[in-house]
């Protein structure tokens, strides 16, 4: 009963796999290395598109601070402005009464202003012209013109918050840093590309031992039978061999629904959308090159963002403090300027003999009492700025100290997979030796089945330590943003 309810559950399996194979004939095979499926990650994945979206999010907020710096042209102007209605005017013995008024008028003007990023002030210059008609109920108007040719001076706060100069220290870092931080991108892209590619290697030979762990158990349970029914052997060994064949059944099922959920998440990974399959070829080669501590932490240090990120939030700490100051004492405004104008009832007229005009003036802003809340603020902002320089201290330390363990962990892996792979290739020769001798009736069941074990568990730590190889290598690149291989920078300078 036992043995046709197993026959039933391997041709329900062989259909499965037959029908598998026959719609896997209906999709594309693509065989890769793992070089082309991280390159195919890096052109088309999902994680690419997002990291080149934040970089040029992060690049046109640089060019836009860029522009700050830079002077700024404008052609202001209200054309025509008409206003119709009863407004109180103050007449010329000093009362005031209500007249209608009904007029129009006109004015452009061009300004040309600079920051001053040292000073936190603004000079400017400007010329401009205005053109006002009034109407009349009786038909006659009057029509004047007010120019001015040329306008120059500067606004110049005192003692206050100087905005622009801190952005000009902290906005180059943070670009910089967003440089590095997309070079990062691309090799964490690398890093997850291999895991994936590692889950689908693994689950494709999984299932390719299932498949030869089936046929093998599935006639060593028939030979068993045969031996059985002529009394060389115990009945608990026939059972055994059918156990086993049970789990080479329930083995083969599992590997196969692991290969398709690894397969979704590499496709998806890789942004392809059609339906495929995959047929990967193991990187078993290793390069042989050392790595130095030392080195890789100085290269860690010059070519990724965190040391950038620990600088630019020290600066912001200083800021934030620097602002917190400027609010607790006195500032001022000095604005001055100095220009030509003139008006006419003609536009011949109100360019000749201009008349110079002059404007000067202090303002002042002076904390009288606020009980308290001024320095509570700067308070906050000191502690904040020694909050942010102890976190800055103990992220570089730690910084160091990942660096350093990750360089010692790849040397480790390394030489893992030299010996992994020895213990599998000691284990298969075993399971080879041991199914000849079950054969011909020199070992038990028992035995062969540890062989079967041993073998796949030396299989599964074999490529678990390669996998294991090439995630420390595809890290330790990400940490430096350097390829030890080749010895060439992975810093992207990306425009």
């Amino acid at each position: 009963m036992k043995l046709l309810k197993m026959k039933i559950k391997t041709l329900f399996i062989i259909i499965a796999l037959g029908l598998s194979t026959f719609l896997s004939g209906q999709i594309d095979t693509l065989s890769l290395d793992l070089m082309q499926t991280i390159n195919i990650a890096q052109k088309d994945g999902i994680d690419v598109q997002f990291a080149d979206v934040s970089f040029q999010n992060n690049y046109w907020q640089y060019q836009a601070f860029l522009a700050r710096l830079r002077p700024q042209l404008n052609l202001r102007g209200d054309i025509p402005n008409i206003n119709r209605s009863i407004e109180p005017i103050i007449l010329p013995d000093g009362a005031e009464a209500f007249i209608n008024r009904s007029l129009m008028s006109n004015s452009a003007r061009i300004n040309l202003q600079q920051s001053i990023p040292l000073t936190g002030g603004q000079i400017f210059a400007q010329t401009g012209l205005r053109r006002i008609d009034l109407f009349s109920a009786s038909g006659s108007g009057n029509i004047s013109y007010l120019s001015t040719p040329v306008s120059i001076g500067f606004v110049q706060p005192i003692f206050g918050f100087n905005q622009l100069k801190w952005e000009k220290r902290i906005a180059p870092l943070q670009y910089e840093e967003s440089v590095k931080q997309y070079s990062e991108d691309f090799e964490k892209i690398a890093y997850d590309a291999t895991g994936y590619f590692f889950e689908v290697l693994i689950a494709q030979l999984n299932l390719e031992a299932a498949h030869r762990d089936k046929e093998n158990a599935d006639s060593l349970y028939v030979i068993s039978k045969a031996r059985y029914d002529v009394g060389k052997i115990a009945e608990t060994e026939v059972l055994q061999m059918e156990l086993q064949a049970m789990r080479a059944d329930a083995t083969l099922s599992q590997s196969t629904l692991d290969l398709s959920s690894a397969t979704e998440r590499l496709r998806n990974f890789m942004g392809i959308q059609q339906e495929v399959a995959f047929k990967l070829a193991p990187p078993e080669t290793i390069p042989e090159f050392e790595v130095d501590a030392t080195e890789a932490l100085d290269l860690a240090n010059r070519n990724r963002a965190d040391a950038l990120a620990r600088q630019r939030r020290m600066l912001e700490a200083e800021r934030t403090l620097a602002q917190a100051r400027a609010n607790t004492r006195p500032s001022f405004d000095l604005f001055a300027s100095f220009g030509l104008s003139q008006t006419a009832n003609n536009l011949e007229e109100v360019y000749r003999k201009p008349l110079d005009q002059e404007v000067f003036s202090l303002g002042f802003d002076i904390p009288i009492a606020d009980w308290g809340k001024s320095n509570a603020a700067k308070q906050i902002a000191r502690a904040n700025a020694d909050l942010v320089r102890l976190q800055v201290q103990q992220d570089a330390v730690n910084f160091e100290r990942e660096v350093i363990v990750r360089v010692q962990q790849f040397e480790l892996v390394k030489d893992q997979v030299g010996l992994a792979k020895r213990s599998y290739d000691l284990a298969q020769r075993r399971l080879d030796i041991s199914r000849k001798r079950y054969l011909i009736g020199k070992i038990s069941a028992t035995d062969l089945n540890i062989a079967i074990d041993e073998e796949a568990t030396s299989r599964r730590s074999y490529y678990s330590a390669l996998s294991n190889y090439w995630l420390a290598h595809y890290y330790l690149r990400g940490l430096t943003l350097y390829d030890f291989e080749n010895n060439v920078s992975l810093v992207r300078n990306k425009e």
